[in-house]
């Protein structure tokens, strides 16, 4: 019989009380297992982070610099999100909640606050140094909380934490290539980098599988996507307020105010519609959903950035085209659709007819971007009637059985 790792100590109470606890593998079956305050703080502050990220993109793009934007962008948001990955699968595995662990968590989010204040210029001027510096912060951290772990570990338990430390200080180091590398090497060192992050959870667990719980990372999941889609929407909320009180330009705003609403609603629905953690069975599975969110939160945090520039498109402040300003909705909210449906939707669907509606939804929006002035208003309308669609066979399928 495999042994579960933690399977015979007692769930970690949290008791402040207690200033130092050992930091030991929770149980997996724990039940009522749910983000704590300290989670939900560490999301809310990454946010910062991902709406810097936001607001660099809209610029990039509403000037005409979408190869450049992009891949800032696309650099910028590994950080953060790689960082609240390796921060959210530890914690679900060896959250002791004492005070040394708050204190190191509160170290990370302070890390995450010194890159936030480093994304401007890394889109701006390609200068990562402030981004490097706060990630070295939530390194530091994160190593200590591996060692840590080390510490009251045995066997293949503590090899694998000491793989995790010490591949987190050999990226870190190899994260330092960005500074010094020529500009066009640059983006070739950040996927070298992130191959090689994305490899150590790999190579760590080889021979030991964290013990993370799969109820809980669902809902860490969860809550962060509902944090970026309320993000999305304050960035389009003060985008449309701005276009208003400065143009006066209501009739031309309501059409992609609405379009954007519906989109998000959609996402939202479309996201939870289904039990995630059903799909987190097995660490391989658990390692392909949980990357496969890059993608996820990526997208979701770009559909604000792009109602923002259909926004300054309408009102004439952006130098692009109707159609490359429709794109940068229908884009990522498309991207969002495909992916939802690949990491779990789609291994909840019965027949042809629910497999299809959210591709071919997807299919739809993009067609949606050459729609002019309407463009993300009929993307709305067209996220709106996939969940309607996806409602009603649902219902019927039911029913049926």
């Amino acid at each position: 019989m495999t042994h579960t790792p933690g399977a015979d100590r007692p769930p970690t109470s949290s008791n402040p009380s207690s200033p130092l606890r050992p930091l030991v593998a929770r149980r997996r079956d724990e039940e009522h297992r749910a983000a704590t305050p300290l989670e939900l703080f560490f999301d809310l502050c990454f946010v910062v982070a991902i709406a810097q990220a936001g607001v660099q993109l809209v610029h990039a793009l509403a000037e005409d610099h979408v190869g450049d934007g992009v891949l800032s962008y696309v650099m910028v948001f590994f950080a953060v999100w790689w960082a609240w990955m390796n921060f959210t699968w530890f914690s679900s595995a060896y959250d002791n909640d004492d005070a040394l662990y708050r204190v190191v968590t509160l170290v990370q989010i302070a890390g995450v606050l010194i890159l936030a204040a480093g994304v401007t210029r890394a889109f701006e001027d390609h200068d990562f140094l402030v981004v490097w510096l706060g990630y070295i912060v939530m390194r530091i951290a994160l190593t200590s909380q591996w060692l840590r772990a080390a510490r009251s570990a045995s066997g293949a338990e503590r090899t694998m934490a000491l793989r995790y430390a010490g591949g987190v200080i050999l990226c870190q180091i190899g994260w330092s290539a960005l500074l010094f590398v020529p500009e066009s090497a640059r983006g070739w060192v950040f996927l070298v980098m992130a191959i090689a992050e994305m490899c150590v959870p790999a190579y760590a667990e080889k021979d030991f599988h964290t013990n993370w719980h799969p109820h809980h990372i669902a809902e860490r999941y969860g809550l962060f996507t509902i944090i970026v889609l309320g993000e999305t929407i304050a960035a389009a909320t003060v985008a449309v307020k701005s276009g208003v009180d400065e143009n006066e330009a209501l009739g031309d705003l309501l059409p992609i105010a609405g379009g954007g609403l519906l989109i998000v609603f959609a996402a939202w629905w479309i996201y939870f519609v289904v039990p995630a953690h059903d799909r987190l069975t097995s660490s391989k599975e658990g390692f392909l959903w949980g990357y496969g969110h890059y993608g996820i939160f990526a997208s979701a945090a770009a559909i604000g950035a792009g109602i923002e520039v259909a926004v300054e498109q309408a009102v004439g402040t952006a130098h692009i085209s109707t159609i490359a300003a429709s794109a940068a909705v229908t884009v990522p909210s498309a991207v969002f659709m495909l992916l939802v449906w690949a990491l779990h939707a789609r291994y909840f669907k019965e027949g042809a007819a629910q497999q299809l509606i959210l591709p071919v939804t997807a299919a739809a929006i993009l067609a949606c971007t050459f729609a002019g002035d309407w463009a993300v208003l009929a993307a709305g309308f067209v996220a709106a009637a996939a969940v309607a669609a996806g409602v009603t066979l649902t219902a019927r399928t039911a029913a049926a059985a």
